[in-house]
Parts: structure tokens; sequence; C-alpha cells
């Protein structure tokens, strides 16, 4: 259970901080192109006409929308009404809020937006309720005071803007030209994830962190309070696995923050503490209740969370999981659906792609330019996924770039730093707006400064300068090879002298490895995109790095290409290109629909390196 109250079900938008009562705004919005840029001189807010309809949060490009409209709009514009069902759902009485009463989950009201791209305004009722800058992460406003004052249904209004010509905004894989080429994609403009209101508590968790410190036996938490408490609260923390009561402890709390350290009494016995931890074997879960109660004892909130018990670092060469090494077999997943894009179809579909990345053998996947829905991360925790987090690059380094960048970043990782399966953190990948990273101090600076702001922000990950090349002393050592050839590949990782003779010089791909001191520190070294074959594609246009005609031929460079990384002693891992058709790139391993281009079990044994099954 997550909750307290309520099991995890995959759809709730936020599940390291729940509340039993919620309502999901997804769905029919009247919607308006604002190509032209006159809605707020106009005031669209309250007298605008919204003339088309849709269905949200999938972008207006895509064909899930009801609208599929991929040209160029900069700026659109949604609206829909929100009435007493929709605020009861939400967790309010049927008295509301109009006499200032305590709903059965609380007594303000926050509107939820799990993503918008790029930029987003808010009206309620005409009221601008607040501005929000960065398509990768949530944002709240509170609507409290909107609520009271209303007589009837009120109106939500969203304007959301995104330049497609902007390449200083982090922007990942989405295209500036008006049709995606090469490795680019369809843009995603606007409402992309979850809107969902909320009714809470005036004193209220507003924000958990957890860790945990394997050798001491104990768990850490970072709580952060909706403001500093006018009296003291008493904050009570539950930690359970399987019903298990494993520590119980209680704090008061004066300040908006506080950071508290629980022992785990069950974790001294060194012969069994590895019962509670978290691996892709053994997704073991730790549930958590944090409960606020006033001095009286009366309760002001009660939240669910859970965190996992495991560690991550490398030493001499390997990359450890629970201080044991860990090969890391990975797949490049773009997590991009033919009728929703960016946005998945569903909410099961979230809990699928994590599956089937693991039916195909692989026990990681790096999530590419994209920061995921967090109900994806829920399924990786809960199924035994390791994943890596990556940041969307802007397309320039510029002043303009890096304000951008940095905060959103910022907000990235403090959002999903508590989610065991996480284990990497990525916010450079392929010089992708450093690209003259090799001869600019600038840009060097830039990303040994995102190193260094990650591993303040979580010293407890390793963290990829620049995946791919042109590394600034990176924690992993990360390569990009598309050889086609199996030997060819393998000869490039014999050895570690061998490694380092590839990195002292260029690369595969043409690129420098390491710049300027970058030192080997005996970082483990992986292949983090390799392969990318094409096969059974009808795609118009469609590309891999290499194609092949049959399934037999596909079989056997697909194992090949994977055997040659295998045999290596020296690798601590690797990132197959990719898992799924995406339009014009057709090196999945799957197609668009998620049909595997093999039988699934020939997959999952070149993955692992066995023999292929026999009868199938």
């Amino acid at each position: 259970m997550t909750s307290p109250d309520v099991p995890f079900d995959g759809a709730y938008p936020r599940p390291q901080l729940v509340r039993p009562h919620w309502c999901d705004l997804n769905g029919p919005w009247s919607f308006a192109y604002d190509d032209d840029r006159v809605g707020t001189d106009e005031n669209w807010p309250q007298d605008g006409a919204f003339d088309r309809t849709i269905t949200v949060p999938f972008p207006p490009e895509s064909k899930a929308s009801g609208i599929a409209d991929p040209g160029f709009h900069p700026v659109v514009w949604y609206r829909r009404e929100v009435g007493e069902a929709e605020l009861q759902s939400a967790g309010l009485t049927d008295a509301g809020l109009t006499d200032a009463g305590r709903g059965h989950q609380g007594d303000r009201v926050l509107l939820h937006f799990g993503a918008v791209d790029y930029r987003a305004d808010a009206w309620l009722d005409g009221q601008h309720l607040g501005h929000h800058v960065g398509g990768q992460t949530p944002f709240a406003f509170d609507v409290t005071a909107q609520v009271r004052a209303a007589t009837g249904p009120m109106t939500l209004v969203v304007r959301a803007e995104d330049d497609p010509f902007d390449v200083s905004q982090p922007r990942g894989k989405q295209d500036w030209q008006l049709e995606p080429h090469g490795i680019w994609y369809h843009r995603t403009t606007g409402i992309w994830q979850p809107v969902w209101l909320e009714a809470v508590p005036e004193e209220r968790v507003e924000r958990l962190a957890w860790s945990c410190d394997l050798v001491q036996g104990t768990v850490q938490v970072d709580l952060e309070l909706g403001r500093r408490p006018a009296v003291p609260v008493t904050v009570r923390v539950e930690l359970r696995h399987e019903g298990e009561l494993l520590a119980e402890v209680a704090f008061r709390q004066d300040t908006p923050r506080s950071r508290t350290v629980i022992t785990l009494p069950r974790q001294t016995n060194g012969q069994a503490y590895e019962s509670l931890l978290w691996s892709p074997e053994h997704p073991r879960l730790i549930d958590a209740v944090v409960t606020l109660a006033a001095t009286d004892g009366t309760t002001l909130d009660r939240v669910g969370s859970y965190l996992g018990l495991r560690s991550v670092g490398w030493a001499d060469g390997h990359f450890l999981l629970n201080d044991r090494p860990r090969y890391l077999r990975s797949v490049l997943a773009q997590n991009y659906w033919p009728e929703s894009q960016l946005a998945a179809p569903s909410a099961d579909a979230l809990r699928a792609e994590v599956q089937l990345i693991l039916d195909l053998g692989f026990n990681a996947a790096r999530v590419h330019q994209k920061v995921e829905d967090p109900r994806f991360l829920a399924w990786a925790d809960r199924l035994g996924l390791l994943v890596w987090g990556e940041f969307p690059a802007a397309f320039e380094f510029s002043a303009t770039a890096v304000q951008q960048t940095v905060p959103e970043w910022t907000e990235v990782v403090r959002r999903d730093s508590s989610h065991p399966s996480i284990v990497t953190w990525v916010p450079l990948n392929e010089s992708w707006g450093v690209q003259h990273i090799a001869h600019d101090p600038q840009q060097q600076a830039f990303a040994r400064s995102l190193h260094q702001l990650t591993r303040a922000l979580d010293p407890t990950r390793p963290v990829v300068t620049n995946d791919g090349w042109e590394q600034v002393d990176p924690d992993l050592w990360t390569i990009h090879d598309y050889a086609v050839e199996p030997e060819v590949l393998a000869a490039s990782y014999v050895d570690r002298q061998t490694i380092r003779g590839l990195a002292a010089g260029v690369g595969p791909i043409g690129r420098r490895l390491q710049l300027g001191d970058a030192t080997d520190r005996g970082q483990p070294v992986m292949v983090t995109e390799f392969g990318g074959v094409r096969y059974a594609s009808s795609e118009p246009g469609s590309w891999g790095y290499v194609s092949v005609g049959d399934a037999e031929a596909y079989e056997q460079l697909l194992r090949g290409l994977f055997a040659a990384l295998q045999s290596s002693p020296a690798l601590a891992g690797f990132c197959y290109t990719q898992l799924t058709d995406t339009l014009q790139e057709a090196n999945g391993l799957t197609d668009a629909e998620r049909r595997p281009k093999l039988d699934v079990a020939r997959i999952r044994a070149i993955v692992l390196g066995e023999p292929a099954p026999t009868g199938s």
C-alpha cells in the first residue's frame, strides 16, 4: 500500500505522497489556438471563444487529443468547468468552503498540473492563479479563495506557450522542423500529464524525501510542511513491511523543514539485513505513514508514502547495487506512443511499459530525453526495474539556456530522488546544448556545475556528466558505439587497457571521450548506446544504424552485437538502442505498438546471453 487508506492502483498522480481523496480533471476540455498571441489582450480567461474540444492530458499534436494537429502553434488555451461534484471528489464536504469549514480531508484546495510544456498560466473564474516555467515538472496553485467566493460552477482556464523555434528551452527530442526528421519527433505542446484537484489541511505535509544508510541500518526522512506552523506540531512516522512495524518515531516540529534519522532495529542482524533490501529480483518496499498532530492530539494531516532500502555506487570498475557488483542490461526507452506521443495513452500503459522491458530480459532502462511520469517510476519501484533519470536537452548554449535548465533540473532531482528504481542521473547527453564543449571552457564549466549541483542535491547516486562522449570527470564512463559488425564492436572493449586507449583519443562516433582533467579513477565503463538495428518497418522514410531483411538475419545480428559486449570483462553494462520503433526511427526490438519483432523468449535469451530457446 502507498496510502494508509488506499492501495496503489497506478492512477494516483503523486505516488510517494498520497491522500485518499482527489479529483481527476482529465478528459474533455474546450480548446483554442492563439497563433497571433492575442488571447491575453482580448481577455480570453473570461471572454475567450474556445471553438474546439481536446482530451486532456494528451498534447494537441497527438491523435488521442482529438485535435491531431502537429503544426506550429506557439500558444494554446484550455477551458473547463469545475463544480461541486469535483470538489467533493477532491475531499471536501457537501458544504464546501463557503463558511471556511473543514472538509473531511482538508480546508484548502490545490489545483495540480503534472506537466505543461512549456510556460503555463492559469485562471479560475477570471482570477489569475499563477505562472510556471518548465515543461517536465509538476506545479500547483492554491485555489481556496476562488472556491470560497464561488456561487456555482467555476471556469478554469489555462494558457500554455511553447515556442517551437526556441532552442534555449529544454526540449529533448522535440523537432524544430515541421515534420519529424532524423532522430527528432513531433512536438509536445501544453498539458501532457494529469491535471487534478486535492483538498488539503492548512497544516500539511508538502514534501517527503527518503534516503537510507545500509551500513548504519537507518532511514532518513526530509519533511517539508506547507508553511511554518503557528504552534509546534507533532510528526509521527511509521514504517512497515508487509504489515510488520519496523519503526515508529514521533518528534516536535516548529520549522517548515526537518530532517530525522530513524533506526531500523531489524537491520542490526547482519545475517538477515538483506531480507529487507530492494533489488530487481526482490523489489521490496517499505510502507510509510506520516501524521501531523496538533498539541491536543488532533490529527491535522495523514499521508502515505513508501521507500526502498538500497544503495548505489561504484568501485574498481564495477557498478554497485547494495554494495555488490551489478551488471546493467539496459534498453534505451523513448516512452513515446503512436496515438499519444510523450503522454502515456493510459495509466495502465505505464505499467505495461515497465513489464515489457523486464519481459525482454533487461534489468534497467534509460528513459531518453524525457522526465517520465512519476507513475512509471512507481511501477519500476514495484516491479524491479532500474532507471536512469535523464533530462531533455536545450539545443543551444547561452545564459538563457543555463537559466532555464538549472531550476528545472533541480525540480526533477527533488521530485524523483526518493524512487529506489532511479540509480543514475544524466543531466546532459551527447553534448546536446553544449555542442562545442570540447573547446569551450564555459560549456565545460556548465557540465561540471550540473554534475556538482546534482551531487549537492543527491549525493547517493552516480552522475553522468555527458552521456556518450566528451565527458568531464564523470562517475561512470559511458560510450555510444554503433559499430555494425560484432567483431569490430568486441575489439574495442577487450580489456580495461584497450578501453583506456580508446578514451585517450577519438571515440567510435568520431568524438573525444574525455576532456580536460577527466581521469580514470576506476569508474565503471558502459556502452550506453549500441545496436539500432532496423527490421520489419513499414514507416515511410524509416531508418536504422543498420538494416536487415528477414527474421533470421535480424536474430543473428542481434545475438552477435549483444555477445560482443557481453564477452568483455571490462564493461559494467550496456544499453541497447532501442525498445520500440518510434516514428521514422525503426530500430526497436518491438514495433511502435509494442509488438516484439522476434518471439519474446528469443529476445530475452539474447539480452541475457543465453542459448536460443528450442521450439519457439
